[in-house]
């Protein structure tokens, strides 16, 4: 069976799926998007994604044609369709059909809805039970002075271009500082150190607010962890006991080298595993229901 995809009112299978070249995300990279996951026939924290999808509309001015409560219909219908149980959810929202012109106002007809929702599972692999490498960039992230990192858009041209870097070096991840030098993120991931069995990560000034580092920080002072927000380097990196990224694709992935330096004892760390498991435990227990039996 084909998959289905949602684009502008209609339930097409992927071959069909398609939006204009003249559309303004494929043009300029205007629109926002968002990573979501279904675990166990349940989606994962969707309403907080949800949010952060409306709030980076607004944030681009841009009105998204449909309301909260509809853009959760058509997702969870879509799952429903795709049968999806354990998936990878992508609602992409962009200007819109308009013109060569990089002005909105040559947009016509608005905003273009895009709605994927496919089967998925891990992403590393084997990788989290041995670690992941990562590189730093030399390229820096692009600084909230001139697009705020927590407007989830569709430009990557930043994060792809460390990540092209981990890649010819051989690494699993990019690792990005901040216009300062300070640690922001990885190209598709938030960054955690651990220290003294205190966990830290950048504010959200320089980093996307991302959903599955919020769940980090709430599972850690569950478990009776201290977790704090603030700058620090990559002497810190270097020198932390543990570190790992987080995301909705990645989950909670350990770094176990950066820069050809071991970090701890070269292992995925004990706090590290103990976040991780609980962090498997509450996507497989909670979210909201794709179909009645979940």
């Amino acid at each position: 069976m084909e998959l289905l995809a949602y684009v502008n009112g209609e339930f097409l299978p992927e071959s069909d799926a398609k939006v204009s070249v003249f559309d303004h995300g494929l043009l300029y990279g205007d629109g926002i998007f968002e990573g979501i996951r279904a675990y166990n026939g349940r989606v994962f924290r969707l309403d907080d994604h949800l949010r952060r999808l409306f709030d980076s509309a607004k944030a681009i001015h841009m009105e998204i044609p449909h309301s909260v409560d509809e853009m959760r219909d058509l997702i969870l219908e879509l799952c429903r369709r795709n049968e999806i149980e354990d998936g990878y959810i992508r609602p992409v929202v962009t200007r819109g059909k308009g013109d060569l012109g990089l002005d909105p106002r040559k947009v016509k007809g608005g905003p273009t809805v895009v709605i994927i929702a496919r089967p998925f599972e891990v992403l590393y692999g084997d990788k989290y039970e041995e670690g992941l490498e990562l590189i730093t960039s030399t390229y820096r992230r692009v600084p909230s002075q001139s697009v705020s990192p927590n407007i989830k858009s569709l430009n990557y041209l930043n994060q792809i271009l460390a990540r092209v870097e981990a890649n010819i070096h051989d690494a699993d991840e990019a690792l990005l500082l901040d216009i300062q030098g300070y640690v922001s993120e990885a190209s598709a991931d938030n960054f955690f150190v651990v220290r003294d069995e205190i966990l830290t990560t950048p504010p959200t000034v320089s980093i996307l607010q991302g959903v599955t580092r919020q769940t980090v920080l709430e599972i850690a002072v569950e478990l009776g962890y201290k977790a704090r927000e603030r700058f620090f380097t990559l002497y810190d990196v270097y020198g932390a006991d543990e570190a790992f990224i987080t995301g909705t694709a990645a989950e909670i992935a350990p770094v176990v080298r950066v820069d050809d330096r071991v970090v701890g004892d070269g292992k995925p760390g004990r706090i590290t595993k103990q976040i991780t498991a609980r962090y498997r435990d509450l996507v497989r227990s909670t979210g909201t229901p794709i179909y009645e039996k979940a």
